[in-house]
């Protein structure tokens, strides 16, 4: 059974086949950190690590990368309110969003490139595109040419001379064509550019722009273009050649498109075989989005209702689907996790029981274990079709249910490989904690770090001081990292 994928850049169903039969090179398109991490972000995460877990299913080592974007005027506009410098703000937010990713049960991406790192390979990229003709400069900018790339316009099947201007008024002035974009914009940010995304507690836009940073280059001081950095994290972390690129379907044009054409126009090379493009999660029919409001956060979803039943909210609907977070929805959602849940328990408990038997054959059920089987992987090969994942999984725990309600006695080798079938598959793909499977006891073990912060702050509070830092040494041993802040202490699990 062979992985099929839609690729946006053919809009064609495609066998999947990577650049190196064993590994596949993954790169997903980022935050940029500006505001609290909310679920129409968590849908594309939460997507591409099931994407990562089916991989690594089929055998392949998966080199997953997923960049911060922590150079932006949206960072700038929060200075003062998060913190007092663009880099502050920005390191702010990515703590923000690496918590959410860990309370998410999402696997580590083999690395999180931020474009503050990658300046000097920037500026060698634009180097690059201005000798082979793609690129010039104009008062200290540089611009690429969408004319002289040939295939300009091919992911989003636009013609070149229809396009849309790129850009404000100011680049408009400097630029040959509408349509050509930025890769290095000179000086910093002005108070125009950081405007529309002002907030009130935030420093005046003219002082926040004070403290946007500015880099050394060919063409004077300034600041990468936005569509440059992704190119480049890219590469540099896995190669010319992507097999498979994600974002959201909202940046097809023009920062996918705009990636592209920068890319190959330096390398000669394909950037990437494989575009995928996840749906966006509406609310009251627009899009959940930052700059609209009108989103919930990762922090206040688990809150509310818990991890297991946001993934499985987030996995209800295909990728590239468009989704609808409401009151309706996630109680769908809470009611298929309970439903696998409970089969699970169900499950687990007759197959321990004294009433589970070493000689009783039921057919049915060792069918329904391998037709599930055979229809999560077909439904995971198209195109990681979770929705019919999710279904072949709740076929299985109906099946188990029917099991227990009509006999007795019960088949302990059939209940045993469905249960194997719910963790794999459940747990091991899905990341859902069927039985504390894959990081379900994750939860668990934070709440006994508590107990024992709990513990070590009335030992300090009695002043015994010496039993307080072994406990704090013993959590470390463990592998829990302490540190005491002026709000309490804070852990973190490395």
């Amino acid at each position: 059974m062979t992985l099929r994928v839609t690729n946006t850049l053919t809009g064609e169903r495609e066998e999947f086949e990577p650049e190196d039969p064993d590994a596949v090179r993954l790169y997903y398109c980022g935050l940029t950190v500006s505001d609290p991490p909310h679920l129409g972000h968590a849908r594309g995460w939460v997507h591409v690590d099931v994407m990562d877990r089916w991989l690594s299913w089929l055998g392949y080592t998966v080199h997953h990368v997923e960049n911060f974007t922590d150079i932006n005027e949206k960072i700038v506009a929060r200075v003062g309110e998060d913190g007092d410098s663009e880099a502050a703000v920005a390191d702010h937010y990515i703590e923000e969003v690496i918590r959410a990713m860990r309370d998410l049960n999402l696997r580590r991406a083999e690395v999180y490139p931020r474009v503050s790192e990658h300046v000097p390979e920037i500026v060698d990229l634009v180097e690059t595109l201005i000798e082979k003709g793609y690129a010039y400069e104009s008062n200290g900018s540089v611009y690429f040419d969408v004319t002289a790339f040939e295939a300009y316009g091919k992911l989003s099947n636009q013609d070149v001379d229809e396009l849309q201007a790129q850009g404000d008024e100011a680049e408009q002035a400097e630029k040959r064509n509408p349509a050509d974009f930025a890769l290095w914009k000179a000086d910093g940010v002005e108070p125009a550019e950081i405007a529309d995304h002002q907030h009130p507690e935030a420093a005046p836009a003219e002082q926040a722009c004070e403290t946007a940073e500015t880099w050394d280059s060919p063409w004077g001081e300034g600041r990468p273009g936005w569509h440059i950095e992704c190119s480049v994290m890219s590469m540099t972390h896995l190669e010319e050649t992507l097999d498979i690129h994600v974002g959201g379907q909202d940046l097809v044009f023009p920062h996918h498109e705009n990636e592209i054409a920068q890319s190959e126009a330096a390398t000669g090379q394909t950037f990437a075989n494989y575009w995928l493009h996840v749906g966006l999660l509406e609310t009251s029919d627009e899009k959940m989005s930052s700059s609209l409001g009108n989103f919930a956060t990762v922090e206040e979803a688990i809150e509310a209702y818990g991890v297991d039943v946001v993934r499985t909210f987030l996995l209800s609907t295909a990728y590239h689907s468009r989704a609808t977070y409401s009151e309706e929805t996630i109680s769908e959602a809470q009611d298929r996790f309970e439903r696998l849940e409970r089969g699970y328990e169900r499950a687990v408990e007759a197959c321990d029981s004294v009433d589970a038997r070493t000689k009783v054959e039921a057919e049915e059920l060792r069918e329904a274990v391998e037709t599930a089987r055979e229809e999560f992987e077909a439904a995971m090969n198209d195109d990681f079709n979770t929705r019919a994942a999710m279904a072949a999984l709740l076929d299985l725990v109906g099946a188990v249910n029917a099991h227990v309600d009509d006999h007795e006695e019960y088949d302990y080798r059939g209940l045993r490989r469905a249960i194997e079938a719910l963790e794999e598959f459940g747990g091991g793909v899905f990341g859902l904690s069927l039985g504390g499977t894959d990081g379900g006891d994750i939860e668990l073990a934070e709440d006994v770090i508590d107990l024992v912060l709990d513990i070590r702050e009335r030992e300090r509070a009695a002043g015994n001081y010496e039993r307080a830092d072994e406990l704090r040494d013993e959590l470390e041993a463990l592998g829990v990292e302490v540190q005491d802040t002026d709000d309490g202490p804070v852990a973190r699990i490395e």
